[in-house]
């Protein structure tokens, strides 16, 4: 171990891992909660979109994929409060307009080499000291808007109605959750790309509702199975010379069927 350490982009790539993944885990708690998982597939996708509009306009991709994945978040939001459309349909809509327009992108930039490949699945070991300070500044911040909401946000998830009716503001949350959800997707698409984000943004959160009995042990168990899996896989993916977030979702969903096995034994009748 110590010799990763003493490595800089290992350092880096740990440090980068640990907040990545605890992030992920909150808001994952969250999407499993309100059974946002599709929503979180739609969002992570629709990133490639805006990455491939930052190749073409030759602006920073990940700041293009932050603009466009809040877009597409709060949009998917809108429409599935409306009655004239499913949100599964909506979301469908916008994740094959986005791929679709990301295509158009690269193809009108004529910039085929640029790593996409990176985007798509992730390169946690080439995360740069600079790109560690912004990861770690919109970590924070999407961590901050969560616990500054905490409760909001749960008593939404509880029952939506009675909360509008207690003076929640129900549709500003929820667009400030989707908001985050995004922030959260992007920041993280260099850790295990757009491809795979999305699995942890499920996994940690129903890995925890197997085993877990209150909401506080939820959340602490679904931080775990994410750090667990990303130190787990970093380590891992190092020694056996592979795809680093690949290794980091594989270790992840081997924890989530674990917990699924221990929840099915609690369930049991002795």
């Amino acid at each position: 171990m110590s010799e990763l350490l003493a490595l800089e982009f290992m350092r880096n790539a740990f440090l980068a891992g640990m907040l990545l993944s605890t992030v992920l885990a909150v808001v994952s708690f969250f999407v499993v909660l309100r059974r946002f998982s599709f929503i979180g597939v739609g969002v992570a996708h629709s990133a490639f979109g805006g990455v491939a509009l930052g190749v073409l306009l030759g602006v920073s991709p990940v700041l293009s994929a932050l603009g466009f994945s809040i877009i597409v978040a709060n949009a998917i939001g809108w429409i599935s409060r409306r009655k004239e459309i499913s949100t599964d349909t909506a979301i469908g809509i916008f994740f094959a307009l986005a791929m679709a327009l990301g295509v158009i992108f690269i193809g009108m930039s004529g910039r085929y080499n640029v790593d996409l490949f990176g985007y798509l699945f992730g390169n946690i070991l080439a995360i740069t000291r600079q790109e560690l300070v912004i990861v770690c500044v919109l970590g924070i911040l999407v961590l901050a808007g969560i616990v500054l909401f905490f409760k909001e946000f749960l008593f939404i998830a509880f029952d939506q109605e009675v909360a509008r009716v207690n003076g929640v503001p129900v549709t500003l949350l929820d667009h400030f959750f989707l908001t985050l959800l995004a922030v959260a997707v992007v920041i993280c698409i260099k850790m295990v790309g757009i491809v795979l984000v999305s699995a942890l943004l499920v996994i940690p959160g129903a890995a925890a509702s197997q085993v877990a009995r209150s909401y506080g042990a939820m959340i602490g168990v679904s931080i775990a199975v994410a750090v667990i899996s990303t130190t787990g896989g970093l380590i891992l993916s190092y020694y056996a010379d592979l795809a680093s977030g690949a290794v980091i979702v594989t270790l992840a969903a081997l924890l989530f069927f674990i917990a699924f096995g221990l929840g099915r034994l609690q369930k049991t009748p002795r």
